[in-house]
């Protein structure tokens, strides 16, 4: 028995703590000063970035804190998960009071002796020729109807809009939703990352701030290409072809650009990053220093091909992305073997930007890299958000009972009629539960009405 009284008590000293709005507040607090840190320490980068900026202490610091991909963090999930919980006991304990607000049949005029009306005004005729006219005009405006009749006239007590006390209760339900599909994302979801060459596939992408793969289940295909520049030689816009396969069938495709996926069993496809592969083939020329000859061969990585007139052999031997000369960046570049009968073989450099750079060997033959074949690869962000039709309902219920919250009310009129010498003294009342100055001037267009009929 002592042990069942324990575990009550510990139960409801746990409700209480979860049904206590300053527990909201200090995690909103908690939520918002981590938000403004994740916002200032950029997420998700590289590293060397992170070392190179805060040393190797701080770093491993904030490494272990998991602050360099907070938002899907153990601590920040458990934030999360604690205003879910608050929200939801906050919002069952007050539930019951607002129900019965809701559906109670019971209605009370209550105590007007010190109230001041919001209208009244005298009608010549006597309240029991008001009465029926009265009580036909409330029931085609109000559902919720209660005529009383007293010695020296009636009174009507009517209300609408009870329902609209839901309006915060769904405000709450709505950010519980939000959240909720928060954390399904964070824990069932994925943000990846793969680069995909044109004309190849792959069926699997590498989870981003992990050495992890993952399988996705069929084959994506970069299909082609394109990128276009601005004048400047920014890129103005990168274009990839995607194929989706399964079982070696297409079963959907897409040209993306950024901001425009491709979505696939839920999974999406963002067009992210491109770069450059290193071409294949290579229009190498050779022109003669001394008498004006030029000829092109086409050459790949590792062939070969002898010069004019028996000079030698040359063969393209590697593609180099960032060569250096003289401590300079020259750019991609191939580089070559020349090999002159009775000389000592020697490395010759091709810069792809700079077609006469083999000038300043002073050879018989100047070689250039006179063309090649450009080829790119797409870089996709690959995510997985299960939880995203919530956040959509949780945004859509929010909207809705913001809007029943703010804009509608609960609204109360009570309209008392009594008999005074040869007339009628006719008093209207009322409350509601918010913007008060618009229903005091529904009220007294109320009156007005009713001095009408």
């Amino acid at each position: 028995m002592n042990n069942n009284k324990q575990k009550n008590s510990m139960f409801d000293s746990l409700w209480d703590v979860f049904a206590s709005v300053k527990l909201t507040v200090v995690v909103l607090i908690l939520l918002a000063t981590t938000s403004v840190v994740g916002t200032l320490i950029p997420q998700n980068a590289d590293p060397v970035v992170y070392m190179r900026t805060y040393g190797q202490f701080v770093y491993r610091l904030l490494e272990v804190l998991d602050i360099f991909d907070m938002y899907y963090s153990w601590w920040f999930q458990t934030l999360i998960g604690i205003l879910t919980v608050n929200i939801t006991v906050c919002t069952i304990k007050r539930w019951p009071a607002i129900w019965k607000l809701v559906t109670i049949k019971k209605m009370q005029a209550g105590s007007i002796d010190n109230k001041q009306p919001l209208s009244k005004f005298s009608d010549p005729r006597n309240p029991r020729e008001l009465d029926p006219l009265y009580q036909a005009y409330f029931e085609k405006k109000y559902s919720n109807l209660k005529f009383k009749s007293e010695e020296e006239g009636f009174r009507i007590v009517a209300d609408k809009g009870r329902w609209t006390r839901i309006g915060v209760p769904v405000v709450h339900f709505s950010i519980v939703v939000i959240l909720v599909g928060a954390l399904i994302g964070s824990f069932f979801g994925f943000d990846g990352f793969v680069n995909i060459s044109e004309g190849e596939s792959t069926d699997y992408i590498r989870l981003r701030n992990s050495n992890d793969t993952l399988s996705l289940g069929f084959e994506v295909r970069c299909d082609d290409f394109d990128v276009s520049f601005y004048d400047s030689g920014a890129p103005k816009e990168f274009r990839s072809s995607l194929v989706i396969l399964e079982n070696g069938q297409k079963v959907a495709e897409k040209d993306i650009i950024v901001n425009d996926p491709l979505r696939y069993k839920g999974i999406k496809f963002y067009q992210s990053s491109y770069g450059a592969l290193p071409p294949k083939n290579y229009q190498i020329s050779f022109s003669s220093t001394d008498l004006d000859q030029s000829v092109v061969h086409e050459l790949s990585i590792g062939q070969s091909v002898e010069l004019p007139d028996g000079e030698g052999r040359f063969a393209v031997r590697e593609y180099v992305q960032d060569y250096m000369f003289r401590g300079n960046r020259v750019g991609a570049a191939i580089l070559g073997v020349l090999d002159k009968p009775g000389k000592e073989p020697m490395e010759v450099a091709l810069p792809l930007r700079f077609p006469t750079f083999d000038k300043m060997r002073s050879g018989d033959w100047v070689i250039s890299v006179e063309g090649y074949d450009k080829a790119y690869y797409t870089g996709l962000q690959v995510t997985r958000d299960p939880g995203i039709l919530f956040v959509y309902a949780g945004f859509t219920l929010l909207l809705l009972g913001c809007w029943v919250a703010f804009f509608m009310s609960h609204q109360k009129i009570v309209v008392d009629v009594k008999s005074s010498s040869d007339s009628s003294r006719i008093r209207v009342f009322g409350s509601t539960n918010r913007n008060h100055l618009g229903f005091e001037n529904a009220a007294h267009k109320l009156g007005e009405k009713l001095g009408k009929l």
